[in-house]
């Protein structure tokens, strides 16, 4: 096999990798939350605060002084607070539901940001991709119905978490190439982390119980805060190494391995099991999903030159 063709596979399996990982953070925002007691506004900033920490030394020694030099410092800033809410509305969520619930229903992203780019960047979206939108919010309805009746108003807020990464990939596509993808992530990290300092700052003044401020208990919750971090720095700037391997239509179905993950950690970890009718919604979501995906390929694929006779 040449260099040529084995590098989208090198990206296909970095990708199948980061995306397994991945949900290794979100239990240990779970296990935080619900066995050491610290809330889960505390834990959102603990993760920007050591993602920063841990990446900020290696992304000076690729790039010097220069990974904080961004063309658009504001926009970048607003993107690492935007990405500190959606990371804030999704560990409050699995504080008090089942992972696989809370990655299942934070899977309509796609559709939402499909809708965004339709709406506000002029991207032609057929009635065949804007059906398989509808067909996704309904199998997110399939797995928020249980779960709405159990928790309430908890259950809509992975539908937040998914508005405002939606969101914040919006926002990627609006910056385009205007700064490196190392200083994209060191004014993200420095963003997030300065968002959730304010946020719990006010949620403590408002005695809000979600957003009280605490030091970690023990040193495996410290060793674990710690690997929270690590994990959302190191793991973010591989799937953008996977990305500089292969395109997006062929690395972005593998995104829905975060599920599988999901749901083996939340049953190993917290006895939890996605129900029959649960799993259809997921099903649902993911078969929707890969078919905007199929779209988007399609669209994107060149057309064939035709050559008349003459």
């Amino acid at each position: 096999m040449n260099n040529a063709s084995s590098t989208p596979l090198r990206g296909m399996v970095l990708m199948a990798g980061c995306m397994l990982v991945l949900p290794v953070m979100d239990a240990i925002a779970k296990y935080m939350a619900t066995v050491e007691g610290m809330s889960p506004g505390q834990v959102t900033f603990y993760r920007f605060f050591f993602q920063l920490a841990s990446v900020l030394p290696v992304l000076i020694a690729l790039n010097g002084l220069r990974a904080f030099s961004a063309k658009r410092p504001w926009m970048n800033l607003l993107r690492g607070a935007i990405h500190g809410a959606a990371s804030l509305m999704f560990f409050m969520a699995v504080k008090y539901m089942p992972l696989a619930d809370v990655f299942a229903i934070y899977f309509v992203e796609p559709f939402i940001l499909t809708a965004m780019s339709a709406l506000f960047l002029k991207e032609k979206v057929g009635w065949r991709r804007w059906l398989a939108i509808a067909v996704g919010f309904g199998g997110a309805m399939i797995v928020i119905q249980p779960s709405y009746q159990v928790f309430g108003v908890t259950a809509l807020l992975p539908v937040a978490c998914a508005f405002l990464y939606a969101l914040y990939m919006f926002l990627n596509r609006a910056i385009g190439e205007a700064d490196t993808p190392i200083t994209m992530q060191t004014m993200a990290g420095i963003g997030g982390t300065l968002f959730m300092g304010a946020a719990l700052l006010m949620g403590t003044a408002a005695g809000e119980a979600d957003f009280e401020i605490s030091l970690p208990s023990s040193s495996l919750g410290l060793g674990l805060l710690i690997l929270l971090g690590a994990i959302s720095g190191y793991i973010h700037l591989l799937v953008v190494r996977a990305f500089r391997m292969a395109t997006l239509s062929v690395l972005a179905p593998f995104q829905y391995f975060e599920i599988i993950a999901a749901v083996a950690l939340g049953y190993v970890l917290f006895d939890e099991f996605p129900t029959p009718s649960k799993w259809l919604g997921i099903l649902i979501i993911v078969g929707s999903g890969l078919f905007i995906l199929w779209r988007e390929q399609k669209r994107a694929a060149p057309k064939p030159e035709i050559v008349e006779a003459g």
